[in-house]
């Protein structure tokens, strides 16, 4: 929880960014990147939640594991967004 407050402008700043990305972006063409970037998501999760890294190195990568999910989320619903509007 204490993660959580200290990095809360960085989950909105991810999201944001996400949103604003996707929006730019779209859908893309092939699922191939999608696909990695969610099981690159799951990967930091997995390794953040068993500890293995101590430390400064261990809270960048617990950081990119919790701003990872959010600027997903936000491509993902900027791309629908940008769906949804250039839709006849």
């Amino acid at each position: 929880m204490l993660l959580l407050a200290g990095f809360w402008p960085g989950l909105a700043g991810a999201a944001a960014l996400g949103l604003l990305v996707g929006a730019l972006a779209g859908w893309p063409a092939r699922p191939t990147a999608p696909l990695a970037l969610c099981g690159l998501a799951v990967l930091l999760a997995g390794i953040a939640l068993a500890g293995i890294v101590p430390g400064l190195p261990g809270l960048w990568l617990e950081g990119a594991g919790l701003l990872l999910p959010p600027y997903l989320a936000g491509c993902a619903l900027g791309a629908l967004a940008r769906h949804r509007v250039a839709r006849p």
